[in-house]
C-alpha cells in the first residue's frame, strides 16, 4: 500500500497534495454554504490571466497572478456590494475578462508556453520543493486565521444578524475572499486550474451530506480534503491513471457516499 511512496516525487507530490487540500477544505465549507461555488472558478480562472502576464512579461507567474487574483477578489467583493448584480454574476464577469487577458497575453508572447499548460491542468507529481515551501507558508497564513473562523461563520448563515450585532461584515468579506484567492493561486500550480474549483467545493460537499453543524462540516472537509490525496494517489499509481483527477473522483465518492446515507428531509 505504502510502496508508490517510497520514490521522493511521490513524497513530494503527498505533501504538496495534503497541503492543497488542507487550504481548498477549509475554505470549501463557506464557499458552499454562502453558495459561492463558481467563486473557485472564477478565481481559478483569474489567475490564469495573471500566470499569462507573467509569462508575457517574461516574469515569475506565481508572482504576477498572485496579485492580479487577489485584485480580482477584491473587485468581486467590491463590485458585489456597491452594484445590482448577483454574486454569481459579478463573478462570471471577471472570469470572462480575466480569461479574454490571459489569451491575448499569450497570443502576444513569442514562443511556447509549456508553463501554461501545467497551470491550465496541474502536475502533482512535479511538485518541487520550492512549491512546497510557498504552499506551506500560506498553509501556515491561513492557521493564522483560525481566530477570525466563529465571525465569518456567523456572518455565512445570517449576515442581517451579525450588522445587528455590530460585526464588519464587509471587511471580513474582503478578507475571506482575498484568502480564498491566494490558496486558489498557489493550488493551481500543484492541482492545475481546471481542476482546482472542485478541490474547493467537493470535499465540503461531501461534508455537508455527512454532518449537521458548520464546525463539523469544516473539520470533515479538511479530513476528507486532505485523504483523498493519500488515496488517490495510491489508486492512481497502481491503475497507472492520472493523479488530479483520480484525487477529485475519491472526493466524489466520499459525496455519493454522504448522499446514499443521508436521509431526506421532511417535505
Amino acid at each position: 500500500m505504502l510502496e508508490p511512496f517510497a520514490y521522493p516525487f511521490m513524497q513530494r507530490a503527498l505533501m504538496g497534495g495534503i497541503l492543497v487540500g488542507f487550504l481548498a477544505s477549509y475554505y470549501g465549507p463557506f464557499v458552499v454554504q454562502r453558495r459561492l461555488s463558481f467563486l473557485g472558478s472564477g478565481l481559478a480562472h483569474a489567475a490564469f490571466g495573471g500566470v499569462a502576464l507573467g509569462l508575457f512579461l517574461d516574469m515569475q507567474p506565481l508572482w504576477v497572478a498572485l496579485p492580479f487574483t487577489v485584485l480580482v477578489a477584491a473587485a468581486i467583493v467590491w463590485v458585489g456590494h456597491r452594484g445590482r448584480l448577483a454574486e454569481d454574476t459579478t463573478i462570471g464577469v471577471f472570469f470572462a475578462v480575466s480569461m479574454a487577458l490571459g489569451v491575448i497575453f499569450l497570443s502576444l508572447r513569442q514562443g511556447y508556453t509549456k508553463d501554461a499548460f501545467t497551470y491550465l491542468f496541474g502536475s502533482i507529481l512535479a511538485v518541487t520543493p520550492a512549491d512546497l515551501w510557498v504552499t506551506g507558508a500560506v498553509a501556515l497564513l491561513t492557521c493564522c486565521t483560525f481566530p477570525l473562523w466563529g465571525r465569518w461563520a456567523y456572518a455565512t448563515f445570517d449576515r442581517g444578524l451579525a450588522r445587528s450585532d455590530r460585526l464588519a461584515v464587509l471587511p471580513h468579506d474582503y478578507l475571506l475572499t482575498i484568502a480564498v484567492a491566494v490558496s486558489v493561486v498557489v493550488s493551481i500550480k500543484v492541482v492545475g486550474m481546471v481542476l482546482v474549483a472542485a478541490f474547493l467545493v467537493l470535499p465540503a460537499a461531501a461534508a455537508r451530506m455527512w454532518t449537521r453543524n458548520f464546525a463539523a462540516m469544516t473539520l470533515v472537509s479538511m479530513a476528507i480534503g486532505t485523504g483523498s490525496v493519500a488515496v488517490g494517489l495510491v489508486v492512481s499509481y497502481h491503475a497507472n491513471l492520472p493523479c488530479g483527477p483520480v484525487i477529485i473522483l475519491t472526493q466524489a465518492a466520499a459525496f455519493g457516499a454522504g448522499l446514499a446515507v443521508r436521509r431526506p428531509a421532511r417535505g
